[in-house]
């Protein structure tokens, strides 16, 4: 009885808070779980489900992994809206039951918050884990790496019968695999991307604590690591970007590595990282029982998660919005932008909301330098969020010009100002500050509401 009182509750208020505009998620989930503290696994208990967790690129890995099951003609439900803390993932498996508490759909593609990993996996009893990697983000709440990779450890114990996909060129993830033994599918990519970076949260061995050595890098602390010391390194994947055949700001050609057999690739996202998250899906949905071959074409039609590389058309701007929110995501954002032309606009929007992460001090350790040390940049550099301040002295520090940098805090005048752009503006919001813009951008080109 509690069970369907509590699935009505969330339904009733979702429905209600959708019907004035509201995403219905937080306040319907803690409801359901208030009536119904167990109701995640009984409601699961009948779903095959695949999780991902991280700190990066859990929505877009979770949303080619959706694709792909959509592809080879597997009803599945996600929680589509990205509110992956239990009381979201409670809202959405509501939303996929029958008043009974029987499933509509017996498959489901889960994110789930790192923090929230330890107790949601072993409420769910997933049939696959993906763990894409682990970088230090948000201090005030996850702490350091290791306390964010000791939670992920908790729920992989509870996961008894999980195909667990981990990242086999991030040692902090790497070193996951004996909580799972016989059940680790690797995956990663083989080609060097890049050269490093000065941020890396793994410098040194996770088991004996000397300094790793690299074959090649591709980006920050990922890459092919080893211990000169214990001999701790990384382990061939089943799944792995082979090579890089080109690169681009609409995406790009790979080939593919699945279980021995190559396959080209086309990844319809931008951006190295999105390599990592390619790589990732197919080693989940293969672990599924997707064809390699079906999986592999599914990622040439891949549409980005609201914020996560999103495009709109806005009079005569092309506008790319690129979720930040710590130094090793935001450095990729910088490597994306540095590909645009020289008279393209950039936006940074810089919140210190709790869904943000309170400390902000994250962004004096991302390489926003890369953007100004040519000395040719042309393009509007605008700055908005609680905390603009703070983003415009980092910016003069990393070599811009204080004095043509602009403030624009109301979003209705920043999408204005978005709009008087011509040609590509590349807009990198932290989390709260990326709902309010993207609402309004979405309003004006006609898209719809993130939760759609």
């Amino acid at each position: 009885m509690r069970l369907v009182l509590a699935i009505i509750l969330c339904k009733l208020a979702r429905a209600g808070l959708r019907i004035i505009g509201r995403g219905g998620t937080a306040l319907p989930g803690t409801l359901a779980l208030k009536v119904c503290p167990d109701i995640v696994s009984r409601l699961s208990r009948n779903i095959r489900t695949v999780m991902v967790t991280g700190t990066n690129g859990k929505t877009t890995t979770c949303r080619m992994i959706e694709k792909m099951l959509t592809d080879a003609k597997i009803d599945c439900m996600a929680n589509r809206s990205g509110s992956n803390l239990e009381r979201g993932i409670a809202a959405d498996l509501c939303a996929n039951a029958r008043i009974t508490g029987r499933p509509r759909k017996r498959t489901a593609v889960i994110e789930c918050d790192e923090a929230a990993f330890k107790r949601v996996c072993g409420e769910i009893n997933p049939a696959v884990v993906v763990v894409t990697n682990v970088f230090r983000d948000q201090l005030d709440r996850y702490g350091e790496v290791t306390h964010t990779l000791e939670s992920i450890r908790i729920g992989l114990e509870r996961a008894q019968r999980a195909v667990v996909c981990l990242n086999a060129d991030d040692s902090l993830v790497a070193s996951l695999a004996p909580d799972a033994p016989d059940r680790v599918r690797f995956y990663g990519i083989d080609a060097p991307l890049g050269q490093g970076s000065e941020i890396s949260d793994a410098p040194r061995c996770i088991v004996c604590g000397a300094e790793y050595e690299y074959d090649f890098h591709t980006y920050a602390h990922l890459g092919g690591f080893k211990c000169p010391k214990c001999g701790y390194s990384r382990t061939e994947p089943e799944v792995a970007i082979a090579g890089v055949d080109s690169l681009s700001t609409d995406g790009s050609v790979v080939e593919m590595r699945v279980d021995g057999e190559f396959y080209t690739a086309a990844v319809s996202l931008p951006a190295a990282y999105n390599l990592y998250n390619a790589a990732a899906a197919t080693a989940a949905a293969t672990s599924l029982g997707v064809s390699a071959e079906g999986a592999v074409k599914s990622l040439a039609y891949i549409e980005s998660g609201f914020g996560r590389m999103e495009r709109f058309e806005l009079g005569h701007a092309r506008v790319t919005m690129v979720l930040v929110k710590n130094p090793a995501g935001c450095d990729r954002a910088i490597d994306y932008f540095a590909t645009m032309p020289e008279d393209a606009d950039v936006v940074f929007c810089l919140n210190d909301g709790t869904a943000d992460g309170t400390d902000v001090s994250w962004i004096w350790d991302a390489g926003f330098e890369r953007l100004f040390e040519s000395g040719q940049r042309k393009g509007r550099v605008i700055v908005s969020g609680t905390r603009a301040e703070d983003m415009r002295l980092r910016l003069k520090y990393a070599g811009a010009d204080e004095d043509s940098v602009e403030i624009i805090r109301d979003v209705k005048q920043l999408t204005d100002a978005i709009a008087g752009c011509t040609g590509e503006v590349c807009v990198m919001p932290t989390y709260t500050a990326m709902l309010p813009l993207r609402a309004e951008l979405a309003a004006r080109v006609g898209k719809g509401e993130f939760w759609k």
